[in-house]
């Protein structure tokens, strides 16, 4: 559990770096994070490259005691670049080059761009990659940051359609795969077909998908191009790259796939506002974040990388720049969101940034430091952090970490994230409000606000000792999956739309739920979206009613018995053996009755938290965290051990609590 900081030397007059890395240090800070951006200062012009500056910034880091994240400065390429290959350029669906003046504006199927990239990466890895001070090294910047992962460029149609003759090998076989015949839509040769854009009306859902999952290829093989590289000239570095909140334009997991330790740039008042929460939850959080946003991510991020190791890159230390209203965070809240991370298991928690910059795009994002250099309240935050784990102590902190890489899957919750499954909902959502994202996370935070601790993970991951398996959007008729779930002990709950498109986007083989049908005991007749303001009530067995809205399926009982009815009196809730389908989009409420019911039968122990209270458990560690403006008391048990904060948690408050073994 160590601090680091992002650090742009380059935006700075040389005789502070010396200062900066002493207040780093002194400050509680051990890893720094620098060169992302900075391109044309290291190759100002092609061919002629300027190192010293670089090589001080990294020396007078690694003389102060600092450890040097190095990244690929490929995430800005410089204007000298553009105006020599102008159709490096991704080019956006109305058919205009993305233009110079911000940043990621390259095309990922540039090949010309590719060479450019490995060119200036290998440089960099060639010249530092034995360097004492530098410990890691980050590819790129936020992949896909301001929609960039669909380029409709010459480049990525070209590759497009090599794509399409390496998947289907025959053109016939795509024409039958795709349901070409609809609306004339055959083609003759894989050199016929385009980009889905630009269409008078909806394209072809399946060539959208393919266009999707070709695009993700584009961003894994472009990624591994640098990671080679790296692992080339500096061995035995961390390898990483800082993935994004609430962003499913590219399979995350595939691209972790090449990385050592998985990243994520932790914002969550923008989040808050800027994506999917009602108005009331925007306002209620607006100073706090939602409390389950960062920790979504943080279990999503933790199931990228083998061993599950991951970092926060980049974390919120005050208001923002980029989201539609940028609110300061109330006084504590940069504490707490350190915390979380590492109750949740971060190895580093990393700052952005050192010092607010008072020019250009992000003059108006807070840094831990003011321009003038003196400490905002971030930085304070952050000092105090690095004070409450030298008051731990090394043996504590050792423990915590030897229980965060020793953690079982038994008795813990898995989710399962489906990237492709994300993109049909998205392609083909039915309603305009169907977010599948959104019935995810409202997933999440109902198992979350019962207490237990889930494991975000892939549909390839093995499942084997995990209780409980929630689906809440897993669209992908996914036969593998489905022998997985049959031969785990767990119980599953399926939300709805589970197994109901095939790879190709048509509708799965014997109707919906597909390859899970057996598993479910139902097959899905027929489906209706709700528009906002049509819900449907739905009785549990305790008598209870929550609310249905957006999606409702007529169901089938194939062996399947309802748990819980729609007003109409069909099934909303069924269960067949230890598989659990939900017939609709429930409510909270809804959700929590669904997982107490499931949670039970799997023999795991929920709680009713008090409002905006959040716990996680490691090994004999309990981490509790109040996101509410309110004292709270709240204590596991009476022979558990506080080590940090008090059974009377203060609004923004923490407790670390040491558990008794019979807990």
């Amino acid at each position: 559990m160590q601090l680091g900081v992002c650090y742009y030397p380059e935006q700075w007059p040389q005789d502070w770096w010396a200062d900066d890395a002493a207040r780093m240090v002194a400050l509680g800070i051990r890893y720094v994070r620098i060169a992302e951006f900075a391109w044309s200062r290291i190759e100002p012009e092609a061919g002629r490259f300027e190192w010293a500056w670089l090589d001080q910034a990294v020396d007078t880091l690694h003389a102060a005691g600092l450890k040097v994240v190095l990244c690929t400065p490929t995430a800005t390429p410089p204007k000298w670049l553009v105006d020599a290959d102008p159709a490096m350029l991704a080019v956006d669906a109305g058919g205009q080059a993305r233009g110079f003046g911000s940043r990621r504006h390259y095309c990922f199927s540039s090949p010309t761009y590719r060479a450019q990239s490995a060119r200036i990466s290998e440089a960099v890895a060639r010249r530092y990659g034995q360097h004492p001070g530098v410990v890691a090294w980050q590819t790129d910047n936020e992949y896909g940051c301001h929609n960039t992962v669909l380029s409709y460029s010459a480049a990525a149609r070209q590759a497009f359609r090599e794509w399409l003759a390496q998947q289907y090998a025959t053109v016939e076989a795509l024409n039958s795969a795709w349901g070409n015949v609809f609306w004339s839509q055959e083609y003759r040769r894989f050199a016929e077909i385009d980009p889905p854009v630009g269409t008078v009306t909806e394209a072809n859902p399946a060539h959208r998908l393919d266009y999707r999952r070709f695009a993700s290829s584009e961003v894994v093989a472009f990624n591994r191009i640098q990671t080679d590289l790296i692992r080339q000239h500096s061995p035995g570095r961390d390898v990483t790259h800082n993935f994004m909140g609430f962003f499913t334009e590219f399979d995350h997991h595939d691209v972790s796939a090449d990385l050592d330790v998985a990243t994520w740039d932790s914002y969550p008042l923008g989040f808050t506002q800027d994506f999917f929460l009602s108005a009331e939850d925007k306002r209620r959080y607006a100073r706090t974040g939602h409390p389950d946003i960062p920790s979504f991510h943080h279990d999503l991020y933790r199931g990228m990388c083998q061993g599950g190791r991951w970092w926060v890159m980049e974390q919120q230390p005050g208001p923002v720049n980029w989201a539609q209203w940028n609110p300061a965070p109330l006084d504590g809240m940069v504490r707490l969101w350190t915390w979380q991370a590492f109750a949740h298991g971060a190895e580093v928690v990393c700052y952005f940034r050192w010092r607010q910059a008072p020019f250009a795009q992000e003059q108006m994002h807070a840094g831990l430091n003011r321009p003038d250099r003196s400490l905002d309240q971030g930085g304070m935050e952050a000092a105090q952090v690095a004070q409450e784990l030298r008051a731990l102590g090394p043996v504590v902190s050792d423990a915590i970490v030897a229980a965060r890489a020793s953690a079982a899957t038994a008795g813990r919750v898995a989710l399962v994230l489906d990237y492709p499954s994300l993109w049909m909902a998205q392609i083909q959502p039915q309603g305009a409000d169907f977010n599948p994202l959104e019935i995810s996370f409202q997933a999440y935070s109902a198992l979350r606000q019962l207490g237990l601790d889930v494991d975000i993970v892939s549909s390839r991951a093995e499942l084997a000792g995990y209780a409980l398996v929630v689906l809440p959007a897993h669209l992908r008729e996914d036969s593998a999956l489905a022998l997985r779930l049959e031969a785990s002990k767990a119980q599953v709950v399926f939300g709805p739309r589970a197994g109901s498109k095939n790879q190709a986007m048509a509708f799965a083989e014997g109707l919906p739920p597909g390859a899970f049908a057996k598993l479910a005991g139902l097959r899905v007749q027929r489906v209706a979206s709700l528009p906002p303001g049509l819900e449907d009530s739905v009785r549990w067995p305790d008598g209870s009613t929550t609310a249905n809205s957006r999606w409702r399926e007529d169901v089938q009982a194939l062996g399947a018995e309802a748990v819980a009815h729609f007003a109409d009196g069909k099934p909303a809730l069924l269960r067949h053996g230890r598989s659990w389908y939900s017939a609709g989009w429930p409510d909270e409420a809804g959700w929590k009755q669904l997982f107490t019911l499931a949670a039970s039968e799997a023999g795991l122990q929920t709680h009713s938290l008090p409002a905006d209270v959040r716990s996680t458990r490691l090994g004999e560690w309990l981490f509790v965290q109040n996101f509410s403006s309110s004292t709270v008391e709240f204590s596991p048990s009476n022979h558990a051990q506080c080590l940090l904060g008090a059974r009377a948690l203060a609004p923004q408050g923490l407790a670390i609590w040491k558990l008794s073994a019979s807990a």
